[in-house]
C-alpha cells in the first residue's frame, strides 16, 4: 500500500467517490452501511463474537457511524497507511474508534487481538504479489476461531469495472478475481472460506434488492465478500 498515494487524495476522497458512485443513483454512504449490515448477517450466521473489530485500510472513517450503528457493544480499530487519512477520521468521527498507523509492513497489534477483521475495497489497491503477506498479517492479529471479510469490487462486472477505471483514486488499482481471494486466503492459513457476491441492482430497481441475499452465488454482482476463519 502506498502512503504517498493515499495521503494525496484523502482530502478529495469522499467528493470523488460520491461522484464515482452517482451513476448507481446512491450515496457512498449507502455503500458503507451496505457492507457493514452484510459484516453483521455473517458474524451472527458464524456465531462469531465480535467484541473487538479491525477495520484494515479504514480510510477517512467511512464505515464508522455504521460499525456504531450495527456493532454499538464493539471496541473499534480502524488502521490505515495513510496518516492523513486518519486525522481526518477523527475529526469527523472524534473518540468513535481507535487508531494505528500501519508502518513497515506491519499492523501495530499484539496477535490474536481480534475477534473480526474487515476490509472494504482495500486489497485492489495492494499489489497482489503483496496480499499473501498482509493477509498472514491480519491472520496474526485475529484470534482463534475468529472472521475475515473482504469485500472487492467484481471484474466480472462490466459496470465495476468501467467505475474503476474512471475513478482517479482507482488509477493504480487492480481488481481480484473471487477465486484467486480465496485462493490467498486458504494459503496464508485460513479456513473454510466461501465467496458471496452483492449489489446486483442500482436504485432505480430498488424493489428487487431483497432478491439479492439468494443471488449470492451468481457471480455477476457489482462487489462480493470473501469470508473466512482462523482456525
Amino acid at each position: 500500500m502506498d502512503q504517498i498515494e493515499f495521503d494525496r487524495f484523502a482530502d478529495e476522497y469522499h467528493d470523488q467517490h460520491r461522484e464515482n458512485v452517482a451513476v448507481t443513483g446512491e450515496a457512498p454512504e449507502y455503500f458503507a452501511e451496505y457492507k457493514i449490515k452484510k459484516l453483521r448477517q455473517a458474524v451472527d450466521g458464524d456465531r462469531v463474537g465480535a467484541s473487538h473489530i479491525c477495520d484494515f485500510g479504514s480510510g477517512i472513517g467511512n464505515s464508522i457511524p455504521f460499525f456504531r450503528r450495527h456493532f454499538p457493544e464493539a471496541s473499534l480499530t480502524s488502521c490505515d497507511v495513510s496518516e492523513r487519512s486518519l486525522a481526518l477520521s477523527d475529526q469527523r468521527y472524534p473518540n468513535s474508534t481507535n487508531y494505528l498507523l500501519i508502518e513497515n509492513n506491519r499492523i501495530p497489534s499484539g496477535p490474536d487481538a481480534f475477534d473480526v477483521v474487515f476490509s472494504a475495497c482495500v486489497f485492489h489497491h495492494i499489489r497482489h504479489e503483496q496480499h499473501a503477506m498482509w493477509l498472514r498479517e491480519l491472520h496474526r492479529i485475529t484470534k482463534s476461531g475468529g472472521l475475515i471479510a473482504i469485500f472487492e469490487h467484481n471484474p466480472l462486472n462490466p459496470l465495476t469495472v468501467r467505475a474503476v477505471n474512471t475513478c482517479p483514486f482507482d488509477v493504480n488499482a487492480k481488481l481480484i478475481f473471487a477465486r484467486d481471494l480465496a485462493r490467498s486466503l486458504v494459503g496464508t492459513g485460513w479456513v473454510l472460506p466461501r465467496i458471496r457476491y452483492n449489489l446486483f441492482f442500482p436504485r432505480r430497481l430498488a424493489r428487487l434488492r431483497p432478491l439479492e441475499d439468494k443471488l449470492h452465488w451468481l457471480p455477476l454482482g457489482a462487489q462480493y465478500v470473501a469470508l473466512a476463519r482462523k482456525a
